[in-house]
């Protein structure tokens, strides 16, 4: 898949507010500080197209992007949504609360939702934070698939092993495993691997609604 456009649409404060849910939607989330806006950035080839910042928790609304591509799929037109962290930064209790229900309404309501990337920080062993919002996921039945970042940040062999002890623990809950990705958007690793798979999706959504959702 080749990005030909990306521009910001929208951000909302909940998910009544988002766009038309009238083409296919890949959403990304994952704890504060783990890069979630820089492999948004990597995978639009557009440097701020989110803002990154070193505070965490600093997106706060649902952040819409308009994609246009071109690919092996018939699908041109999607968006890419930036969500807020669930790690959150310091902020008060009611601030959390407000987004955590806020980030569940959007998951489990927005019916264009084609996928969900969780993002993982491979530096560090698995956090049961994740874990536990993977779990959710489960028994919500939402799609979602995990993208370990900032692989350049650590030694090939620590990397490697968080992955498989992440993977290996999700074992003990998950039958089957979503698809998964190691990434760095400084070194722009697995940028190709993503587009293609959000590009096979779309033809996977095109195939089972008959045309472009």
């Amino acid at each position: 898949m080749v990005i030909k456009s990306a521009k910001y649409l929208i951000s909302s404060p909940n998910f009544v507010n988002c766009p038309v849910p009238d083409k296919p939607e890949y959403a990304f989330i994952g704890r504060s500080n783990v890069g979630k806006s820089s492999v948004i950035n990597l995978l639009c080839n557009v440097k701020n197209l989110a803002k990154t910042s070193s505070a965490p928790g600093k997106t706060q609304m649902i952040n819409h992007f308009s994609i246009q591509s071109g690919g092996k799929s018939k699908v041109t037109d999607w968006y890419l949504v930036d969500l807020p962290g669930y790690g959150y930064a310091k902020t008060a209790i009611k601030n959390r609360r407000t987004w955590g229900q806020m980030i569940e309404n959007y998951i489990r309501k927005r019916e264009n939702l084609v996928n969900l990337f969780v993002l993982i920080d491979s530096r560090h062993q698995p956090q049961k934070i994740d874990l536990e919002f993977l779990d959710s996921l489960a028994k919500w039945e939402i799609p979602f698939s995990i993208i370990f970042t900032k692989s350049d940040k650590e030694k090939p062999a620590v990397v490697e092993r968080n992955v498989k002890t992440f993977l290996d623990k999700m074992r003990e809950s998950f039958y089957f495993l979503p698809a998964s990705f190691v990434t760095s958007a400084e070194k722009r690793i697995g940028r190709d691997e993503l587009l293609d798979y959000i590009d096979q999706l779309n033809g996977e959504a095109t195939d089972d609604n008959g045309s472009n959702t």
